[in-house]
Parts: C-alpha cells; sequence; structure tokens
C-alpha cells in the first residue's frame, strides 16, 4: 500500500509562488499590469454559442479574463478552466497556437493567477464550449494558493472573517450575493413603480429614534458634542411626510448596539417606507405584494425551500391577532392578565425589575410564538407600551394597530398605523421615559423636535420597516444573517 502524498507546507507555497513572481519579473513581464480592455463576460461568450454541436470549431473570435480555478493535461497541449464574475469558461491551450515560450510560461502559472485571453470558440469531442487559445497575457500574480490548497475553506469563521476566500471557493456564496443585489434591484423597481420618492437621511443624529433600541454612541470633535447612529430612519421619514411627499422611502444601514445572533447584527440594511392617507391594513396587502413579485422575479417562483419546509410568498398570507398567537402558542390570554404582577404569574417567572407588562408580552411572542411562525404571517394589534408611534387601535382598547410580519419563525418587518397627534405622542414619550426610569435601555428618548413637526399637521399615514437581511435569508434558504452579510460582526 503506497504511502499518502505529504502536502507541502503553506510557507513553501508563499516561497514557491514568489519565487515565480520574481521570474516572470526578471524576464520583463509586467505581472500586475493596468488594465485588459475590450474583454466580454464568460457568460455573454456562453449566450452567444449555447447549442454548439460537439466538435464544430467556429471562427468567432473573444477576448475574456478571469481566475484560472483548475487544469488538466501536459505535454504540448492542456486544458484550463478561467472563471469570471458570470461563469467558468474552459481553455484549450495548445503550444503550436502560443508559441514555445508563451504556452510554457502559461501551464507553468499558479491556480488563482489572473490571466486574460483571446482565441476562437469550439466544442470539444464531448460538447464543452472552449477556447482555443492564440494569446494570453498576466493580469495578477496570485501570491497566496486558492484556499482549497490548504484547508478547504469549510472553517465557518474563516469564511465569514475572509469573506474573499468563501467568495473564491464556493459558487453557492456567489450566488447568494446575486440573489441578494437582485432583490434590493427589485424591492427599489417596486417602489419607484408606485410613485415611492427615494431620500437619504441623517445616519449621525443629535437625538435616535424611531425604534425601541440601544444606539452607537460617538463624538463629533468641530461641534464638541456626541450623535448617535441612526436606530431608524421613521423619525425623519415622517418629517418629510409632514412637509408633503406623500409616498417616502428610505433603503440603507441602520445600528443597533445589541447582540450577535444568527438573527441580529449590529449593523443590518432596513427599508421604510411611508404612504400618507394609508393604514396597517393598506401596509400589509402592500407588503405581501412588494416581496411575492420581488420573489417571483429574482427567483422565478415565489414558493422557496427552507430546510425540510417549502415556504410559499404568495398572497394571501395568514394573519392572527397577537393575544390570539400567544393564547394559541402559549395558553396564556393577556388580556386576562392586564399587569406587570399577574402575566409574571401567569408565566410562572420572576421577570427583570427592568421589564413591565409590555417587555413580558414581548418575551412570550419571541419565545413561544415567534418560532412556530414558518409561513409567512402578520401578527396584528399590539400593547401600547410595545408601540410608542403606532395609532392607537380603533376598537380595541389599551393596544395600537400594529403588525409584524414572520417567515421561517424570523420576524422581517413591522408596521403601524402611524400616530399623528402631537398630544397623544408628547403622552407616549412620557411613557416610554418612565420604562427609562425603570432601567430599559432601549426605551425611546423624548424628541421635542418630533412633536413640533407632528404640530404642523401629518395626515393619515401607514408605515413599513422592512429588514433586507433578513428577507434575503429567508430567500436564499440559509439558517444564518451571517451567510447574506459580506462582512459581519466577529468576535475577536
Amino acid at each position: 500500500m503506497s504511502e499518502p502524498t505529504e502536502q507541502p507546507k503553506l510557507s513553501d507555497v508563499l516561497r514557491d509562488r514568489r519565487e515565480k513572481l520574481d521570474r516572470i519579473r526578471d524576464s520583463g513581464i509586467e505581472p500586475f499590469p493596468h488594465e485588459f480592455s475590450g474583454r466580454e463576460d464568460i457568460a455573454e461568450v456562453r449566450a452567444a454559442h449555447e447549442g454548439l454541436v460537439a466538435g464544430i470549431e467556429t471562427e468567432s473570435r473573444h477576448r475574456v479574463a478571469g481566475r484560472i480555478v483548475a487544469r488538466r493535461g501536459h505535454g504540448k497541449a492542456c486544458f484550463l478552466d478561467l472563471r469570471d464574475g458570470s461563469g467558468r469558461l474552459q481553455l484549450h491551450a495548445r503550444e503550436d497556437l502560443l508559441g514555445e515560450e508563451a504556452y510554457a510560461l502559461l501551464v507553468n502559472l499558479d491556480l488563482g493567477d489572473i490571466v486574460g485571453v483571446e482565441g476562437t470558440a469550439l466544442a470539444t469531442r464531448r460538447g464543452e464550449l472552449s477556447l482555443a487559445l492564440d494569446r494570453w497575457r498576466l493580469l495578477a500574480k496570485s501570491l497566496r494558493p486558492p484556499p482549497d490548497k490548504f484547508h478547504g475553506l469549510e472553517d465557518t469563521e474563516t469564511r465569514f472573517r475572509r469573506r474573499e476566500l468563501d467568495l473564491i471557493a464556493n459558487e453557492e456564496s456567489r450566488r447568494i450575493f446575486r440573489v441578494r443585489a437582485a432583490t434590493i434591484s427589485e424591492i427599489r423597481r417596486w417602489l419607484d413603480e408606485h410613485a415611492y420618492v427615494e431620500v437619504e437621511t441623517p445616519v449621525l443624529q443629535p437625538l435616535y429614534g424611531g425604534a425601541l433600541a440601544r444606539p452607537f454612541t460617538t463624538h463629533h470633535n468641530a461641534l464638541d458634542r456626541d450623535l448617535y447612529l441612526r436606530i431608524a430612519t421613521e423619525l425623519y421619514l415622517k418629517r418629510l411626510v409632514v412637509g408633503g411627499i406623500d409616498r417616502v422611502y428610505e433603503l440603507g444601514k441602520d445600528f443597533r448596539n445589541e447582540g450577535v445572533s444568527h438573527k441580529h447584527n449590529p449593523e443590518f440594511t432596513m427599508l421604510e417606507w411611508y404612504e400618507a392617507y394609508a393604514d396597517y391594513e393598506k401596509t400589509a396587502h402592500d407588503l405581501e405584494l412588494l416581496v411575492s413579485e420581488v420573489a417571483e422575479r429574482v427567483l422565478g417562483t415565489t414558493k422557496v425551500k427552507r430546510g425540510e419546509v417549502e415556504i410559499d410568498f404568495a398572497p394571501p398570507w395568514r394573519r392572527i391577532t397577537l393575544r390570539e398567537a400567544i393564547l394559541e402558542r402559549a395558553g396564556i390570554d393577556i388580556a386576562e392578565h392586564p399587569s406587570r404582577e399577574a402575566l409574571a404569574k401567569a408565566m410562572g417567572t420572576e421577570p427583570d425589575p427592568t421589564e413591565g407588562w409590555g417587555k413580558l408580552v414581548d418575551g412570550l411572542l419571541s419565545r413561544e410564538v415567534e418560532p412556530g411562525l414558518i409561513q409567512p404571517t402578520f401578527i396584528l394589534d399590539y400593547p401600547v407600551e410595545l408601540s410608542p408611534f403606532a395609532k392607537a387601535h380603533r376598537s380595541e382598547e389599551g393596544l395600537v394597530e400594529r403588525w409584524e410580519a414572520f417567515v421561517g419563525g424570523v420576524e422581517i418587518a413591522n408596521s403601524f398605523s402611524e400616530l399623528n397627534d402631537p398630544d397623544e405622542q408628547r403622552r407616549r414619550f412620557e411613557q416610554q421615559a418612565r420604562e427609562s426610569e425603570r432601567g430599559d435601555e432601549e426605551a425611546q428618548p423624548y424628541d421635542e423636535s418630533f412633536v413640533e413637526a407632528l404640530e404642523q399637521g401629518m395626515p393619515p399615514t401607514g408605515g413599513v420597516g422592512l429588514g433586507i437581511d433578513r428577507l434575503v435569508m429567508m430567500l436564499t434558504g440559509t439558517a444564518s444573517l451571517r451567510e447574506v452579510l459580506l462582512f459581519p460582526a466577529m468576535k475577536t
């Protein structure tokens, strides 16, 4: 029985590549030229010759560039696989076409090197589209081997910390981020076609607001004042509604000083949109239309496989009240336990002193209800304590007109019939101040500028916040937010 081949040490591989770089420079070749103009995407080349019969050589010339990802053959002819951002193409290299010196240099290149090539299209006897090379040029010498040469990039931590290696090694990762980009483009298209105006509001804010969350704080030296990274765009966008922009949206980064988990990252991409003269029923209707249409255009279907379950985004989505959902899953009727003490007793727990009745309700939702909401579902009608910017329910005292949308056991969106009574908004801010005094670090601070804006008069308005990262998780069937963030936050 033969002994297994010993793999070279990484240090030896790095030294060998450096020596090759020196030899290339000594031969008068620039290993890092400035450009390679006039190239085509590999996908365009493949599309131009789709269905080419095996064994046929064409006179069609092409100029492509990319990374060498495989090499086969020896002697005076070999095959190389070239990959660019659009696909993969086989190259057929022959000494008699390239010349002895150029061919020898080509076959001595390493996997991972980036080259530009020219040649004519043909289909091999096995029907594989190839490019018969007659010219090539080194565009970038790779001084480190591809990831599968030394560890296979199977380690999850390495994949997220060194995303460039993950993208080099894993087609699935490249697919996920293409889906993400297409999803964002289609969302913008849908909103633009529905007459929404895209805007940009401050990321650095003198006062954070629009969500119950802890902010990141920074200091502006020239102004000599503390500022906050925004936790939401809500309050600025509603001021634009006051100003007369009846349909408005922003798609960008928010920042929350919270833990890291499979569904949380301290910076994340959010879409918020607001429509004057609408309410939370209208926004629910629009969200399910938006998501289902985006899924259809990006994936070609509204159905997505997530683990062993098939999720269907086609409307209508299920609707159930928060009270009904908790009663169904946890067996507790929150309406019959209207105080913090009564609800804690029904739950059989001793709550943290900083948790009010609303926080206990939210905990029940997170623990008992949310994990089971696999198919798209709207949970409706929340306690006022959890929703300082939502309009009071028109028929249920103590509740507000709010929904959250859940898919795959994860919340993806939040919506209100927006509170537009400035006096009631002041009272809500005061209630949040009491929660802050109790020790709730996520309570909403008082924002007098926002109240003054409401005093100018804001029409009835429906607003939505949609988590782009979480939506992409659902569309790609991934289990963790880190899979859909190019560079997620990681512990040191």
